[in-house]
């Protein structure tokens, strides 16, 4: 064991002493050359997709048509997105010229950050691997990237896709255990990219201190959902069941509990159930045959998830649909629970699985009040037709995104920057503002015809006249 790590620490030495060294070749590479990277990773993934498929159903039964939704087509479209506009990325931006300032001209470079740690997560273990690395390449960087333990068959292949795309030099991917991780989170880097927990993001945060290294942190919580009296029902109810119960609950974003208003609290319950039972049991065969429905990543996971729902029923909570476990398969069945309370754990920690608690609420005022309460979410979602509601809850709450009539959505907009807020996440992902967190915005001020020079000493009564001028005009 002392040995592996020996050799693991000096592979990682060996890397890193190899990026370091092709820095500067990378930060002056051309829009062309990055772009060209990026092709290689997309026609590679497109390519080898059953591989990816196997690797994915064989870390959690993942569906094929959730390896498209929630991890190829996330990347595809970011390359796309990339490739479109990097070019106006890269060029010097240009700022206007303060009138103190007259005979000088500013812009902003956006200067590669340098040397990057990536360390992903398992849930959606290709795509938030693969989408910061993108951005990454693109801002003209090395990485060294860390694929989760937890999805070993995934990160097999992504560094099997990395190793036949790059040299060593310019990117890199190292598995293992937490082990793997600490020793890079010792090292010096430029810049951290994480995804996963708020109580790791705590300590990746607390290493990158020690050398003032950025970060981005893209974390979790507990991310509500609000159904409002006025809303479509039967379209609301597949929409929460389909952004609750994808990929099994093991989503950042998913809806982790519902406040539904009271007049339609019943109705929705009942749209929520059929929904169900029409996504993943149509035949009649049980949710537990279907092919359509992922499983539990492992039974670490599984058993707390389990403990989350006994802790819930034991202090009195309603199992109002699900509740079925099979231990061997690491299966839980979509659950629904009612009566809820603060004192339950399944309230208090992100529940990253298919149980779904549901409130009811009378006036929004209560909601606004409550979730003033709790930290800040990753996501938040309001279901209603009428917009002074909606309006009303955006106004008055923080989350890290909001989608209105819809869930998980945002993920998939290359426009709109995502990523948390406080104790969900610190810095933005996704299209020009990947490619910012990736990059150092460095000002540049160009001077042609130096006006100030009439304010140097000696501070003669005509200076002091200009200077006092100067005050009054600006």
């Amino acid at each position: 064991m002392m040995n592996e790590q020996i050799n693991m620490e000096e592979a990682v030495d060996k890397v890193f002493f190899l990026q370091k060294a092709s820095l500067q070749r990378l930060k002056n590479s051309s829009p062309e050359e990055r772009i060209a990277k990026l092709k290689s990773i997309e026609h590679y993934m497109l390519s080898h997709k059953q591989e990816l498929y196997d690797a994915l159903f064989a870390d959690f039964k993942k569906p094929s048509s959730e390896v498209v939704i929630g991890e190829l087509l996330g990347v595809k479209r970011e390359i796309a997105h990339i490739i479109s506009h990097l070019k106006s990325w890269m060029k010097p931006q240009k700022v206007g010229t303060p009138l103190l300032l007259l005979g000088t001209q500013g812009y902003i470079m956006a200067e590669a950050k340098g040397l990057c740690l990536i360390i992903a997560p398992w849930n959606y273990p290709f795509n938030l691997a693969i989408n910061p690395l993108v951005h990454a390449i693109a801002a003209g960087n090395s990485v060294i990237l860390k694929p989760s333990e937890l999805s070993p068959n995934t990160s097999s292949f992504i560094k099997k896709m990395i190793f036949s795309l790059f040299d060593q030099s310019e990117v890199a991917v190292f598995e293992g255990d937490a082990t793997v991780s600490t020793y890079l989170l010792e090292l010096k880097f430029d810049h951290i990219f994480f995804t996963g927990s708020p109580a790791i993001g705590k300590v990746v945060m607390q290493a990158a201190a020690k050398h003032l290294t950025s970060v981005t942190l893209e974390l979790g919580g507990k991310s509500p959902a609000i159904i409002g009296a006025d809303v479509d029902i039967d379209s609301s109810a597949k929409k929460i069941a389909w952004g609750k119960f994808l990929n099994n609950g093991q989503t950042c974003i998913a809806p982790d509990y519902l406040y539904v208003h009271e007049k339609v609290y019943y109705s929705f319950i009942g749209a929520l159930e059929e929904t169900i039972k029409s996504f993943y049991d149509s035949s009649n065969k049980g949710i537990q045959n279907s092919s359509d429905y992922a499983r539990i990543v492992n039974k670490r996971h599984f058993n707390r998830i389990c403990q989350l729902l006994d802790d819930a029923k034991a202090k009195g909570a309603t199992l109002i649909y699900g509740g079925e476990v099979d231990e061997s398969t690491c299966f839980i069945a979509p659950t629904l629970l009612a009566n809820c309370t603060d004192d339950m754990l399944i309230m208090q920690e992100e529940i990253f699985g298919p149980i779904l608690p549901i409130l009811t609420f009378k006036d929004e005022s209560e909601i606004i009040l409550k979730l003033s309460k709790e930290e800040k979410p990753l996501a938040l979602y309001v279901f209603s037709k009428d917009a002074l509601f909606s309006d009303y809850i955006l106004n008055n709450t923080s989350s890290g995104t909001s989608v209105v009539n819809d869930c998980l959505i945002q993920f998939g907009h290359s426009n709109l920057p995502f990523g948390g807020v406080n104790h969900s996440g610190i810095g933005k992902s996704g299209g020009i503002y990947g490619f910012q967190e990736f990059s150092n915005q460095k000002s540049v001020l160009k001077q042609y015809t130096n006006l100030l020079n009439n304010f140097y000493p000696p501070y003669t009564f005509k200076t002091k006249w200009l200077i006092e001028q100067v005050l009054k005009w600006f």
